[in-house]
């Protein structure tokens, strides 16, 4: 709503200021709805404020006059004070058409046509403040439906909203009472839990939010919310409900189509070396776990022979093995051996980067020594990732390896996987393979 309104504003502001050109407006629309896009003024807010966007808004505002200036002007005094006033005339519309939206949106949340479902988690004290704030200041258009605790700390008979059930029961409740908003406050279960709980609503269409520790004493950011003096972290998006995301994907497929072409005398240079020194089958395959824990055939060249399949399958680390060819050493080495992953990243078997993917064995040994490092499987497994970029790769800390791959789906951005690739190539550059 807030961007049509910007756009509109714009248009508005060519009334008052008739002299400024269109490729001017166009020019200074982009800019400023991609500044107030990457300051957030266009993310969903639970307390809407103007006065809380109008130090943001003047300086986007001022940076998008300002190139506005530059991509329209060419030393044409008057142009330039046209454009002056043109900026002016927008900011103080858009302050104006903005105080007027949060206000028609307060009044409908208040009057409850503009409401979403909360689901509450945590059985404790704050959570059941929440509750009632909520109830009682509908202005921020959550309804609280009900929380979650396998053993709340409250009694039942002290909350305003219903038990629906134990932590556990989260996916369940979030589907059945098709919940918009989680709000993760303090109970019985232990934060480590609930953080396995919360991952598993990766893939559905709710936000979440959780009461910071200390939050009696916790400053606000522009990735929180305050709910009647409550301060609420709002966790972002998992990666694959992002467009982004869709975007990676299709870089995925073009860069490994141009790769393949352009690398196409290495391929086969690679594949002549291999049958001349070890003989067929030139490409290795071996099942690998990848996306929500499905297999898929890993494609590789073969570095050492012989290779038996139920072997290989079990045993994790062949870099000081005798039947390694010095081929399959230079391959190995050089990461060559790697390349016709590219072919399953065309399938959509793979990514460029994401978490490396294992051997069904290991995973479930893994799965079992280590926490969350199943949880790694969230995203496509990858060609490379942050963890062999960091130097995790053959005999290294396994738990490592799943910390760093899980704080890249986190944290996770196309700029992450362009400098990732950089890394990869200078690693790669540098002979640092397995």
């Amino acid at each position: 709503m807030l961007l049509a309104t910007d756009v509109s504003t714009a248009l508005l502001a060519t009334l008052a200021v008739p002299d400024v050109t269109w490729k001017v407006v166009a020019a200074f629309s982009v800019l400023v709805l991609l500044l107030f896009a990457n300051g957030g003024l266009y993310r969903a807010r639970l307390y809407l404020s103007v006065l809380d966007d109008l130090p943001s808004m003047v300086g986007r505002v001022a940076v998008a006059g300002s190139l506005a200036t530059v991509i329209g002007v060419f030393g044409d005094e008057w142009a330039s004070r046209s454009i002056l006033y043109f900026t002016g005339a927008f900011l103080v519309l858009t302050v104006c058409t903005r105080a007027i939206a949060f206000a028609l949106a307060r009044q409908a949340r208040k009057q409850q046509r503009m409401r979403h479902r909360a689901l509450i988690v945590g059985g404790g004290e704050v959570g059941a403040l929440l509750a009632r704030t909520l109830i009682d200041r509908p202005e921020s258009g959550l309804v609280p439906i009900g929380f979650l605790d396998d053993d709340p700390l409250l009694a039942l008979e002290d909350w305003p909203v219903r038990h629906l059930g134990g932590n556990r029961d989260l996916l369940d409740v979030v589907r059945r009472w098709d919940v918009d908003h989680i709000i993760v406050a303090f109970g019985s279960a232990r934060e480590a839990a609930v953080v396995d709980v919360l991952r598993e609503c990766d893939r559905l269409a709710c936000e979440l939010l959780f009461v910071p520790r200390f939050y009696e004493v916790h400053s606000t950011g522009r990735d929180m919310e305050l709910v009647w003096g409550i301060p609420l972290v709002r966790m972002r998006r998992a990666p694959f409900r992002s467009f982004s995301w869709r975007l990676k994907r299709a870089l995925d497929v073009a860069f490994s189509v141009v790769a393949m072409l352009f690398l196409a005398p290495v391929l086969a240079a690679c594949a002549l070396a291999v049958r001349l020194s070890i003989g067929s089958p030139i490409l290795f395959r071996q099942e690998r776990v990848g996306l929500d824990g499905r297999p898929f055939t890993l494609l590789k060249f073969t570095s050492l022979r012989p290779v038996d399949s139920s072997e290989s399958a079990r045993h994790w680390n062949i870099a000081h093995d005798d039947r390694l060819t010095p081929v399959g050493k230079l391959l190995r080495r050089t990461s060559l051996d790697e390349l016709p992953q590219l072919w399953n990243i065309v399938r959509g078997d793979m990514s460029l980067v994401g978490p490396r993917p294992e051997r069904p064995y290991f995973v479930d040994e893994f799965t079992q020594k280590f926490p969350r490092y199943m949880a790694r499987h969230r995203v496509p497994a990858g060609l490379t990732g942050t963890a062999q970029v960091h130097g995790l790769r053959g005999d290294t800390s396994i738990a490592d390896r799943a910390r760093f791959d899980n704080y890249y789906i986190e944290n996770w951005s196309l700029w992450e996987d362009v400098k990732i690739l950089l890394r990869t190539v200078s690693q790669v550059l540098g002979g640092a393979g397995r």
